[in-house]
């Protein structure tokens, strides 16, 4: 799985999957992406029949649930095994944003245990596009009554559609709204005043629509919106309240023009925790506020808080001192033997000089507190001879084990013992389902070792020898 980055200006490989789409969120529409492209950093791939997003946000990484075209569940499920797979070989944590409701029993089936948040100020508000048109019955009385005293203030407003020669009064038009919105002191509705200005010439380039409502020839409000299947998604509405009545009638005047037979809703995005927002939103009696979830899957590493002591017939399996600080290094830094390791401690240490001994024990137990790892030195009785890790954990319980030792340890068993011993906790006690291991082919040694550890041959692809075990063997 490759991600490249989202054009800000060119998403044309992104305009199918959004076009079509029936989940009714709005941050799946190629508006969203350009007003919020700074902000979110987003890039995508597209696998098994599925556009995935990914975007950052407060330092963390997010995947957007798989998007199929066709809105089909096993290319979502097929896409949502390669995003599993991408993590676990990049390391990655597998973190999904804008999760539909539909789905979110279909992953916590799925992993079994999972983080699950739905944040009401990131929900879209939904509504039926024909009650914007007419504003009927008592729940809209209120509505109908801004509607029609815009109409009696104002009977020389104009509704049209935006042209390039508007430009420049909507430069004016957004240059006199943007003092209240600045007002707000909201980096929010800073940043979405920024790129409102910079979205209006990419208008046409990004399949959007505008209107422009004007009294007495000026220019007192402006919308923008886009086609998502069955839904228009609004992503700008500004307008200047001096104008009595005049958001209904805007909204009004923009349902009646761009929402055809064939559109169904209005999706008009979150209040961002507004609370004001949220209560107009709420005036206009949504059909939906639409769930954006929010799932982490677990890992067997995720629920472990303290490195295990294991007990073997010649061993004990257990955190390393400080006081073996110094043989810990011996190990990680004999660069020749660790290069069937498959880490040089020289990727990450580019001084001249060689690290202090402390600071590979410092990098083991980093590992373990980020949950890349769960290490254990191997002791036998006191003495220091070697070290077994848990790595490679994955979303179907799996992960990988890998075993190194002092060259004085060396043949007499040590290895087998401890992966032996340490896969049968996986199995017990992390409830892992499987657990794997490699080596290089030409190292021979480490094959019959890890054989001799109750595992089986798992194939070969010239490089490595791959092996498994189950729960079951």
């Amino acid at each position: 799985m490759e991600f490249q980055p989202v054009n800000k200006t060119d998403q044309s490989a992104l305009a199918p999957y959004f076009a079509a789409q029936r989940l009714h969120i709005g941050d799946f529409s190629r508006g969203f992406q350009f007003m919020w492209h700074d902000a979110l950093r987003p890039d995508y791939a597209i696998v098994c029949g599925c556009l995935v997003l990914r975007e950052f946000f407060g330092g963390k990484c997010y995947f957007h649930y798989p998007l199929s075209l066709l809105g089909n569940e096993k290319e979502e499920l097929a896409a949502i095994a390669a995003l599993e797979k991408f993590c676990r070989d990049t390391g990655e944590r597998l973190h999904f944003t804008n999760v539909p409701e539909s789905r979110v029993m279909g992953l916590i089936a799925r992993y079994g245990e999972a983080h699950v948040t739905n944040n009401r100020r990131w929900r879209d508000y939904l509504y039926l596009a024909e009650n914007f048109k007419t504003y009927p019955g008592k729940k809209f009385a209120g509505r109908r009554n801004h509607v029609h005293k815009f109409e009696k203030l104002y009977p020389d407003w104009s509704f049209s559609e935006a042209s390039p020669s508007d430009m420049g009064g909507l430069d004016i038009f957004l240059k006199e709204y943007e003092t209240v919105q600045r007002s707000k002191q909201n980096y929010l509705a800073d940043e979405e005043m920024d790129e409102v200005y910079a979205i209006l010439p990419y208008l046409k380039d990004l399949a959007l629509f505008a209107g422009i409502l004007r009294v007495g020839g000026k220019i007192v409000g402006f919308s923008v919106g886009e086609r998502c299947g069955d839904m228009v998604v609004v992503h700008i509405e500004k307008a200047l309240r001096d104008y009595e009545g005049v958001y209904p009638f805007l909204a009004q005047q923009f349902a009646k023009t761009f929402c055809g037979e064939e559109i169904l809703y209005l999706n008009r995005m979150d209040d961002a925790g507004d609370l004001g927002l949220r209560k107009s939103k709420l005036q206009y009696d949504p059909v939906e506020i639409v769930p954006k979830y929010n799932v982490i899957p677990k890992r067997a590493i995720d629920t472990v808080f303290k490195l295990p002591t294991i007990k073997t017939e010649r061993l004990t399996l257990r955190p390393v001192a400080d006081e073996d600080a110094a043989d810990y290094a011996r190990l990680a830094s004999d660069t020749e033997r660790n290069r069937y390791w498959g880490y040089d401690y020289r990727e990450d240490w580019k001084r001249p000089t060689p690290p202090q001994a402390r600071w590979f024990l410092e990098g083991e137990r980093e590992d373990f507190s980020h949950r890349r790892e769960m290490p254990l030195g191997i002791y036998e009785g006191t003495m220091f001879v070697g070290e077994v890790t848990f790595h490679r954990f994955g979303y179907a319980a799996e992960a990988e084990i890998g075993v190194r030792l002092l060259p004085e340890a060396e043949g007499k068993g040590y290895a087998a013992e401890a992966v032996r011993a340490y896969t049968e906790f996986g199995f017990s006690r992390l409830n892992l389902e499987r657990v794997e291991a490699k080596c290089f082919c030409e190292n021979e040694r480490s094959r019959k070792m890890l054989l001799s550890a109750g595992l089986c041959e798992d194939g070969s692809d010239g490089t490595y020898f791959y092996f498994y075990r189950t729960a079951e063997t």
